[in-house]
């Protein structure tokens, strides 16, 4: 058993909450353990200018940590993003861009706002999983109000970490197994079965490809029950 009573192969207990606030498009609360991320959509009828001449549309994403989001105060990004802040939002566009068709979105843009309201490991991971369900309220919206069809959306996305803490291979690690964690690894995949991201870090110590294609298969099946939460979710 692990320091929290799950198994090794179990996710932390997730919930998610959609119409989270009134005005967004899309806004979803995600619960993964003791993580909570804000998640909104936004739709603008803009797009870039140097997307303009395409035609298509664009979906982009920021995110930040809130000053009381861990247990000692983090300094907002008011004149510089820092680099993992940078990163990981751009991790979140591009996962979330592989779930829309661009193309059919018109000269609009979806601007979606993780904020990470406390941390306690994945948030990059939970931001994704519940960035697409407010994404698809806000499709939803967009349809609604005649600015693109209903077949916008592509395939569902979502997001687990899975890493080796002490030699065991462990899914949806918290702030504890994570800063313990001798491999570590986020991923991403999409509702075909096929991976966006695959961020396979070794941390203290090297991994075989066997111990990948293993970090593979369990973060595989912890995302198929993320997609069913989604559903689950949308169903509501």
């Amino acid at each position: 058993m692990r320091h929290d009573g799950r198994a090794q192969a179990d996710l932390r207990p997730i919930t998610i909450q959609r119409r989270y606030t009134d005005n967004p498009a899309g806004s979803v609360l995600i619960c993964a353990g003791r993580t909570r991320v804000l998640c909104t959509a936004t739709i603008e009828t803009s797009v870039p200018p140097w997307r303009e001449s395409s035609g298509h549309g664009w979906l982009t994403a920021e995110y930040d940590m809130l000053p009381g989001a861990t247990n000692t105060r983090r300094a907002r990004n008011r004149q510089r993003v820092d680099g993992r802040t940078q990163e990981i939002q751009r991790l979140i566009g591009r996962s979330l861009r592989a779930a829309v068709e661009l193309e059919k979105l018109g000269p609009n843009t979806i601007q979606l706002d993780c904020d990470v309201l406390q941390a306690d490991g994945g948030t990059r991971t939970a931001a994704i999983t519940g960035a697409y369900v407010a994404l698809c309220d806000a499709l939803e919206a967009g349809r609604s109000r005649g600015l693109w069809d209903a077949d916008v959306l592509r395939t569902p996305v979502a997001a687990v970490s899975v890493g080796y803490v002490d030699g065991t291979l462990l899914l949806d690690l918290d702030y504890v197994e994570d800063s313990r964690a001798d491999v570590d690894c986020n991923l991403v995949m999409t509702g075909r079965n096929e991976w966006i991201e695959v961020q396979a870090t070794g941390e203290k110590a090297t991994y075989s490809s066997a111990q990948l294609e293993a970090m593979l298969e369990l973060g595989r099946r912890g995302i198929e029950q993320l997609f069913a939460m989604q559903r689950a979710a949308l169903e509501a």
